[in-house]
């Protein structure tokens, strides 16, 4: 065993160190080797690159990490949502980059319910997108410690929605986003991107690779047997991100592909799959033609109940992802341009954490459900309805002086939620540039003495609009179905109305 030396390209002053026991960890075109203290790996490519190649690696450790670090939300980029090279290094005459080492959570702490075999390994999203490994009677299924709830995959997705926001915002396309390039931990609801150093830069750095087989877009597929140079041909960019990401996104919430369904176009294996991802592509779910459903007598036991979408429809994701994916299955599925970008998959699914309920079967393994927009609402997953009377909140935006609008936003209540700046006041965004004094809660409902009350923590504008009353912090105001609460009267605050379900 040796530490080995190596200097690095883009500032020839700086070292690096790694530790070669001869037996590097093999990627699929690079060895990886640890630094002496961890905190980051030596990653070399085992064949050596042409210039081009060298000139991007140069320009994603130089410029676009410099970009990200000095741009708004660095830190959290940097920390939480890429594993992004930091700088290259040149090692016998072959080229490497210098990539900091993956957060501990990003490893199984378990292994499998029965077995410890993958203990210690990453939590490669493959883990997660899948039916089986959740599957309670499946002998390797991942220990339920290790799985998360279903709420936690809602922020898994933000996170990813993000990433690819801030590439495509710095000219950059993934090319190859996948279940494999990304870590996810469903317990502290967190997500990262892996693998970035083959990033796309339009008119400089093509895509070298069309992308990982369940991920690649439907005209990507059905032009790869054409010449790299033919004008027809075409390869990943942005709007093939904007279809790889909503897959991760309904696999990662609902653990079936979206385009995998019953549908056989050819004999050949080969063939099919190429036609069924590719030219004849078509959403299992489409709203007007079930040619493509999954035949249940055909799935694997091991992926029900997931893969019943009788059971189990992509409506359980609520109004706000049904429309995107529709916008992205159906309208988008082959025509790029109307496929949705990145922020609007990450508002959607943060509008959609404000519709959650908490299930109230102790023992139900997703224990949040969307609410189902019925007077009788009941969790999907276990069957259980909920008890009690449910307030649900609409929020108004004021529109001009005496006219009031309907934001297309409610938050659903239940005991001990919170009340944040973001849902009073449509100024505020929910993004990851939120400043810290934003995300503290000034106010939180909660069932007292019967009845269901917001009590004001913070709020120095709170109004009882039905009864004309102020509402002083520290004190409540009680939720009856039809009352009207002004949460600021300042430019942008917001006023909610209150319906009463399951009453």
């Amino acid at each position: 065993m040796s530490t080995v030396t190596v200097k690095s390209i883009n500032d020839p002053l700086k070292t690096y160190q790694f530790v070669d026991n001869g037996e590097p960890m093999r990627g699929g075109v690079k060895d990886v080797y640890f630094s002496p203290d961890k905190r980051y790996v030596v990653a070399i490519f085992r064949d050596k690159l042409d210039f081009n190649q060298k000139e991007r690696l140069q320009k994603i450790t130089n410029k676009y990490y410099t970009q990200i670090q000095n741009g708004e939300a660095g830190e959290y980029y940097l920390n939480e949502v890429f594993r992004w090279p930091t700088d290259v290094i040149e090692h016998n005459n072959l080229t490497g980059i210098i990539v900091p080492l993956y957060k501990p959570k990003f490893f199984f702490r378990k292994g499998y319910q029965t077995s410890e075999l993958i203990q210690g390994k990453e939590k490669n999203g493959k883990w997660f997108a899948g039916a089986k490994f959740r599957n309670p009677h499946f002998p390797l299924r991942i220990a339920n410690s290790e799985l998360g709830d279903w709420l936690s995959y809602f922020q898994v997705c933000v996170n990813l929605s993000r990433g690819v926001k801030k590439m495509h915002a710095m000219g950059l396309a993934h090319s190859d986003l996948s279940y494999n390039n990304v870590l996810i931990d469903p317990i502290e609801r967190s997500a990262c991107m892996i693998d970035l150093d083959g990033l796309v830069v339009p008119g400089l750095f093509p895509a070298e690779v069309i992308g990982t087989a369940e991920f690649i877009a439907p005209e990507v597929l059905s032009t790869k047997h054409l010449d790299k140079n033919d004008p027809n041909r075409k390869l990943p960019n942005r709007l093939t991100d904007l279809h790889a990401l909503p897959v991760l996104i309904y696999m990662f919430l609902l653990h079936r592909h979206p385009l995998k369904g019953g549908k056989v176009h050819d004999l050949d294996t080969e063939k099919d799959d190429l036609l069924s991802m590719g030219e004849k592509a078509m959403f299992i779910e489409h709203p007007t033609d079930d040619m493509n459903r999954p035949k249940l007598n055909q799935v694997s036991k091991w992926d029900l109940p997931w893969a019943d979408i009788t059971k189990l429809p992509y409506t359980i994701t609520g109004p706000y992802l049904k429309t995107l994916f529709d916008k992205v299955f159906v309208d988008g599925l082959h025509n790029p341009m109307q496929r949705p970008n990145a922020e609007e998959w990450e508002i959607a699914l943060l509008k959609t954490t404000d519709l959650m309920q908490k299930c109230h079967n102790p023992t139900c393994e997703q224990k949040w459900y969307v609410f189902d927009n019925t007077n009788t609402p009941k969790c999907p997953f276990c069957g259980t309805s909920h008890q009690g009377s449910l307030p649900i909140l609409d929020l108004y935006y004021q529109f001009q002086e005496t006219t009031w609008k309907p934001e297309n936003h409610r938050l659903m209540v239940y005991n001990d939620q919170y009340l944040f700046q973001w849902h009073v006041n449509r100024n505020v965004v929910r993004n990851e540039k939120l400043a810290p004094q934003y995300k503290v809660p000034v106010g939180y409902f909660t069932f007292f003495n019967d009845k269901w009350v917001l009590v004001n923590q913070k709020l120095t504008s709170l109004k009882d609009l039905t009864e004309d009353k102020e509402i002083p912090i520290g004190t409540m105001v009680e939720l009856t179905h039809g009352k009207k609460i002004l949460l600021s009267n300042e430019e942008g605050g917001r006023v909610i109305v209150v319906t009463m379900a399951n009453t």
